[in-house]
């Protein structure tokens, strides 16, 4: 089976409404372009502005809008005909909030989500003060495959992919939101070792799961709303890599549409010549569970 997918990587455009107005232009152009498109992924948190930059109980206000997000984007995946990730403020309820990630069917309704399981507490990247872990890793089945959906911080993680990779996700999905300091306390070296990190990391999770891997990211520069001189330039660059980590299709660090057509069989034969799965050693590997192992 192959499948047509696109990201939308772009901006916060300033306010809510017009952003996903945005996201809508973006998908009805990635249409017209490729009539067969039947994936989207958008960006991290993408219909606000990247609020976790300081901590401020006002920005819980965000996650009201949970439900007309929804909506919208229900109504999105329906109108165009496609399978579509987005990315939430959800409020489960008082107290508890997530990061959450949603996968909408092509006919508009709501598969499934995954809440963020791996939260961050950074400077720039405060989002342990308005996430609340998630409960479980499980991949999403849809029109396109079953979808392993993670999000973010969790793409650093092997543990995560791995689980998908074990429940039998056909691609994993990791909605993102990263960034440089936008003062001068990086060096540009610095800033394109991290970012070649991130990639690594994930091209390391598509070859070790014989899986394609899709990651979005946000662009542009968003400033620190308790600061008017830091902020965070989210560098795009987001990525699609085959099931052997070939890339397949790679974005620059403004807004575009990035396109690829994936080839789901393409695990199945890998893995025949790769065996990582059948050569795993699960006796041996009890320590995983442990958060710090002793000298042995």
């Amino acid at each position: 089976m192959h499948i047509r997918v696109a990201i939308l990587q772009h901006a916060y455009q300033g306010n809510r409404l017009k952003t996903l107005q945005h996201t809508q232009g973006m998908l009805e152009k990635a249409k017209e372009q490729h009539p067969d498109l039947n994936l989207v992924v958008l960006p991290e948190l993408h219909p606000y502005p990247y609020f976790c930059q300081h901590e401020d109980p006002c920005y819980f206000e965000w996650a009201h809008f949970y439900d007309e997000d929804t909506a919208f984007l229900g109504a999105l995946a329906k109108d165009y005909g496609v399978v579509l990730v987005g990315s939430l403020f959800e409020k489960r309820m008082e107290g508890v909030f997530h990061n959450t990630a949603v996968v909408f069917e092509a006919d508009g309704h709501i598969l499934g989500k995954q809440r963020k399981m791996h939260i961050p507490d950074d400077p720039r990247f405060y989002e342990k003060f308005y996430f609340t872990p998630g409960d479980t890793i499980a991949p999403i089945a849809s029109s396109v495959g079953n979808l392993g959906v993670l999000v973010c911080w969790d793409q650093w993680f092997p543990e995560a992919a791995r689980i998908m990779a074990l429940k039998r996700a056909d691609i994993l999905i990791y909605p993102s939101a990263i960034g440089w300091f936008c003062d001068a306390s990086e060096s540009m070296a610095d800033r394109l070792l991290q970012r070649e990190a991130w990639k690594g990391v994930q091209k390391g999770h598509s070859i070790a799961n014989a899986m394609p891997v899709i990651t979005s990211n946000r662009v542009g520069v968003e400033q620190d709303p308790s600061s008017q001189t830091s902020g965070l330039n989210f560098f795009g660059s987001s990525f699609i890599y085959g099931a052997l980590g070939e890339e397949l299709a790679c974005a620059g660090e403004q807004e575009e549409i990035l396109y690829a057509r994936i080839d789901l069989q393409r695990s199945a034969q890998v893995r025949q010549m790769w065996p990582f799965f059948r050569d795993r050693r699960i006796d041996a590997y009890g320590d995983l569970l442990k958060r710090v192992v002793s000298d042995y």
